[in-house]
């Protein structure tokens, strides 16, 4: 069974940082790509970032490029969130896809995912 668990949501005020971490366990699940993706009320989700299973390459969507960081090592990896804006409060979600292509974004490319962690900036 495959389990993608996140952590490390909460409440930060504008300016502030906050790292999510995402574990992954399941021995039938072997990755190209772990991604993070995030859905606001009312909203779609949306991609924010991916990385290779290797950690050789990311990439980052438009809005959060400068400013969030994506890693990872062994098992899980680690969303560094700097400078947060109100704007990106939402429910981040982790995932994985054996796809290989990083660019491939919407969430139906990625075939598994955690539960969500709880990100709110306050202005």
């Amino acid at each position: 069974q495959v389990q993608l668990v996140e952590s490390g949501g909460g409440l930060v005020q504008a300016g502030g940082s906050l790292r999510l971490s995402c574990a992954v366990s399941g021995r039938t699940f072997s990755p190209s790509v772990m991604g993070w993706f995030r859905q606001a009320p009312g909203k779609e989700r949306e991609f924010v970032a991916a990385i290779r299973w290797s950690g050789s390459s990311t990439y980052y969507a438009d809005p959060v490029k400068g400013r969030f960081t994506l890693s990872r090592d062994n098992a899980k990896n680690w969303l560094q969130m700097n400078s947060l804006k109100p704007e990106d409060t939402a429910v981040y979600y982790c995932a994985g896809k054996t796809l290989w292509d990083l660019t491939r974004t919407t969430p139906d490319d990625y075939d598994y995912w955690g539960q969500g962690t709880q990100v709110t900036v306050s202005s």
